[in-house]
């Protein structure tokens, strides 16, 4: 059976029987994933469960030990670094739990670093992050740097660098983490308003239940194992 036979139908992104080590720790043991264009899933569990490794699996920066990933139809595992380090520039965005802005660089150019990392001309890339940061509400700090901004707006800077290159795919590792209650859940509503609007699809690592309830489908990792949940309406 192949991977892609393996993948459920309709699926954007799928992961089989995924199994990664670390020396004597486990942190995957037959963990398994998929998510559609559009969807929003939320991955949860306690920490050291194994959810920030199957994000790293899925979005091609760790390999696993075992098992197989398919993006689109292709099995991650036939691509060189390259090609995977080109998938995460253009194909893939990623929202970090600390924004992981670069200090140096103003709001805007941070928003636009993504494209201009691609080869689009600066007038171009800061046109387009510009427009991202209204959408964000942040447009207003498009001549400041990280250091000027508080902690919600910073991160609403990074949700716009994420979905700047219009993605196939949003990673979101604990995105409000560092928030309070109401920069979070306002992060998270226009966070899942935007990928929406664009048919991206949302991979959201949590274990703040108010976070995941945002999404349309939970997967809860112990162990290293995963599990399919159905959403109580």
């Amino acid at each position: 059976m192949t991977a892609e036979t393996m993948a459920p139908a309709g699926s954007l992104l799928a992961a089989h029987d995924l199994r990664k080590a670390y020396g004597p720790t486990t942190a995957l043991d037959g963990a398994s994933f998929s998510i559609h264009p559009g969807e929003v899933v939320a991955v949860m569990g306690p920490s050291g469960s194994g959810k920030s490794t199957l994000l790293h699996c899925l979005a091609g920066i760790v390999p696993p030990d075992s098992g197989s990933i398919t993006y689109n139809g292709r099995e991650l595992a036939t691509m060189n670094d390259s090609q995977r380090s080109a998938l995460r520039r253009s194909e893939f965005g990623f929202v970090f739990q600390f924004g992981q802005l670069v200090p140096e660089l103003t709001c805007v150019e941070n928003v636009a670093l993504p494209l201009r990392l691609n080869g689009t001309g600066r007038k171009e890339a800061e046109r387009a992050a510009l427009t991202w940061m209204e959408r964000l509400e942040v447009d207003d700090l498009k001549g400041k740097r990280p250091g000027e901004v508080s902690g919600g707006q910073g991160q609403r800077v990074a949700v716009a660098r994420a979905l700047v290159t219009n993605p196939r795919v949003l990673f979101a590792d604990e995105p409000t983490g560092a928030l309070d209650s109401l920069n979070g859940e306002r992060v998270m509503e226009l966070l899942t308003e935007a990928a929406r609007s664009t048919n991206a699809a949302v991979v959201l690592v949590t274990h703040e239940a108010r976070v995941a309830a945002y999404s349309d489908r939970e997967i809860v990792v112990r162990d290293g194992k995963s599990r399919d949940m159905e959403r109580i309406v």
